[in-house]
């Protein structure tokens, strides 16, 4: 594939979006953020303190200013991460899709698993993405959505000694209201919880904060459509790989993902309206290939 550049104005100093590094390791778990250097710092702090380590990291971010820059230098600077990559394009609006698109070109991995940077993975999400990864499949989860003071009683000593994950923790702060609640939060054994998702119901479309698949099969339906906007744009992607011939797994109860809040008044609701029927209009055909995706055209 050619190598793909965009503007470059505002962009960090070593910005090099497109840049040939040594082979990596065979997994890269892509953070999406925009202008949220708090909610990112715990996010890496989440990622710092997984069991299996074997991956790289690559902040995929829509514009975010030198707050951002600086958080992604700490981590750098204080160790104990993976090779931590940042690719950066301007703000023009709700740009997640292409900031995506641009860190699915850029990578070197074989398997991508994707979290948004607003949630905190618990110990042991990258090991189960990668526990159940399979050829023809794409693996989508779910989040223990936090309160405003829940989130704000999350720190990265909590997060470190890995008490914000405990059912104790999160059921003082009222984020186990529902069985449901309690089975995303990882009450179960995995062997439980994955027989408790391979009989789930809930369909299996593709969930951008919780999400993994492989590169290749990301490539081969030409990434995330850009002209989506916000809602239900993540789920258009996982109905095109099914029509490549990517099934979903749920991993709803056994990768644990604690979403931090935040006020939502970027979601257009006539957008997320227009988006739901694209999905449901795609539904009925068997298109795979985004003409608006990594590659700008036909297939």
């Amino acid at each position: 594939m050619a190598a793909c550049g965009i503007a470059n104005e505002m962009a960090p100093s070593y910005f090099p979006v497109i840049v040939a590094h040594p082979p990596s390791p065979s997994v890269e778990v892509v953070i999406s953020t925009y202008d949220n250097p708090a909610s990112l710092n715990l996010c890496l702090e989440g990622l710092r303190g997984q069991v299996w380590t074997d991956f790289t990291l690559c902040v995929a971010d829509d514009g975010s200013g030198e707050a951002t820059q600086a958080v992604v230098d700490q981590h750098r600077a204080a160790g104990g991460l993976p090779r931590l990559r940042h690719v950066w394009q301007p703000h023009r609006g709700f740009g997640k899709n292409a900031i995506l698109n641009l860190a699915i070109a850029s990578s070197t991995a074989d398997y991508l698993i994707f979290i948004d940077g607003d949630c905190v993975a618990a110990p042991g999400f990258v090991a189960r993405h990668l526990e159940l990864r399979r050829p023809g499949r794409f693996l989508t989860g779910g989040v223990v959505r936090l309160g405003a003071a829940a989130t704000a009683a999350v720190t990265p000593e909590r997060i470190r000694d890995r008490s914000v994950f405990s059912h104790a923790w999160l059921g003082a702060r009222d984020c186990q209201r529902t069985f449901g609640d309690r089975l995303k939060a990882g009450l179960l054994p995995s062997s439980l919880a994955g027989i408790l998702e391979v009989l789930s119901m809930v369909k299996r479309t593709w969930n951008g904060g919780n999400a993994s698949g492989w590169r290749a099969d990301l490539l081969a339906v030409n990434g995330f459509d850009e002209t989506m906007g916000y809602g239900a744009e993540d789920v258009e992607l996982g109905v095109r790989l099914n029509h490549h011939g990517a099934r979903g797994r749920h991993l709803r109860y056994s990768a644990p993902l604690l979403h931090l809040h935040h006020a939502r008044n970027y979601l257009d609701p006539l957008v997320f309206a227009e988006n739901q029927r694209r999905v449901r209009e795609l539904r009925r055909t068997s298109t795979a290939w985004a003409v608006h995706g990594i590659r700008k055209g036909g297939a």
